[in-house]
């Protein structure tokens, strides 16, 4: 394998990795929080849990298509902090923050395989840029969230 190949797999395993934690700190927020309020936004997460699993299966396929291998479960690192559940389970805003961070994460290392991939590899480059599409989608729709609970604050 070459070694600008290798560079994008290692790129690949990362956003692989990133999609399947986010998948297990999504499950984990939207089943976890309590409050009426909370049930919007645990809605949202379980809906998204497909598309972000969806992800991780794109990246998966696509280091194997590039001769990599998919990483199994014991090379897992979490890196995720700011999705673990809160202290108390009725904090929907924290849950909501934690989801602005992963998705913002993921945008800004997409950015850089795009960058990567622009001249050598329009294949990933093409899909990469599509799952961008949907992060960018996820973060605004909990931006909104956030401003919507930030202002039910601030009336109180």
């Amino acid at each position: 394998m070459s070694e600008e190949r290798e560079e994008i797999v290692a790129m690949l395993r990362r956003a692989y990795w990133m999609e399947v934690e986010t998948v297990m700190s999504y499950i984990a927020g939207s089943i976890n929080p309590d409050g009426v309020r909370a049930q919007e936004v645990m809605s949202s997460l379980r809906e998204d849990i497909q598309e972000e699993l969806s992800h991780a299966t794109q990246f998966a396929e696509r280091i194997k298509e590039l001769y990599g291998v998919v990483p199994g479960s014991m090379e897992f690192e979490a890196e995720q902090s700011f999705l673990q559940p809160p202290e108390h389970q009725n904090d929907i805003v924290h849950v909501i923050k934690g989801v602005i961070a992963a998705e913002s994460g993921a945008i800004e290392f997409y950015n850089e395989i795009i960058q990567a991939t622009e001249e050598s590899d329009p294949t990933t480059n093409d899909m990469v840029i599509a799952i961008l599409r949907d992060e960018e989608g996820h973060r605004r729709l909990f931006e909104g969230f956030l401003r919507e609970y930030e202002d039910a604050r601030t009336q109180a």
